[in-house]
Parts: C-alpha cells; sequence; structure tokens
C-alpha cells in the first residue's frame, strides 16, 4: 500500500493511491492518525483521485480521522471524488459531516 502525505502550512494532505479494503484502510489509518497527531494541522484533506472502489472500511477510516482531526480542532475534507464513492458518502450521511472540496485553496481568515 502506498499513501502519499505532504504537509505544508497546518494543511495535511492523504493521496490514497489504491482502492480502500479492510487491509489498505488499516495501513491508512495508522499512518494518518500518527501524522495528525505529529502535525495536529488545521485541515486534513484526504485525496480520492486514485479510488475506484471503497467497501465499508474505508467508510469507517474517513469517520475515524474526522474525529481523530477534530479532537486537535481541525478539519477533515476531501476532494477528487467520483460518482460511486459519492454515492456511498451521501448513503452513510458522510457528507452531512465532511465537505467535498474542489482544490486546496488556503482558507480566507476575517
Amino acid at each position: 500500500m502506498n499513501v502519499k502525505h505532504f504537509m505544508e502550512d497546518r494543511l495535511l494532505v492523504f493521496e490514497i493511491t489504491e482502492d480502500l479494503d479492510h487491509h489498505s484502510s488499516e495501513i491508512i489509518r495508522r499512518r494518518a492518525d500518527y501524522e495528525i497527531q505529529r502535525f495536529m494541522p488545521k485541515r486534513v484533506v484526504f485525496d480520492f483521485n486514485r479510488v475506484v472502489f471503497m467497501d465499508s472500511a474505508g467508510i469507517g477510516l474517513v469517520i475515524g480521522r474526522y474525529k481523530t482531526a477534530s479532537s486537535f480542532g481541525g478539519k477533515l475534507e476531501m476532494m477528487h471524488v467520483n460518482e460511486n464513492l459519492r454515492r456511498i458518502f451521501e448513503m452513510a450521511g458522510i457528507l452531512k459531516m465532511i465537505p467535498i472540496v474542489e482544490s486546496l485553496e488556503k482558507e480566507k481568515i476575517g
């Protein structure tokens, strides 16, 4: 499993490079939890650009990282969500909590 991440100006981005199943979700969960606790970012973004398939473990991954980021005062966002993933997130009620963003633009202050 190869998950790329980078941190810039309190923005932590995870580029998920393959489908999310039980095995891959566990690896990403450990990496994401470690990096969120290490950097305490203001924003965490999961980039789903290369994800085609996701099962319930992927839903758990997203909800759990939402809670982890929130516990440090941060927020979780998603980007590059295809229609199949969007339907899964809608059915699970995730889109009521976690927004889909179009880009990594810095937030406007004030």
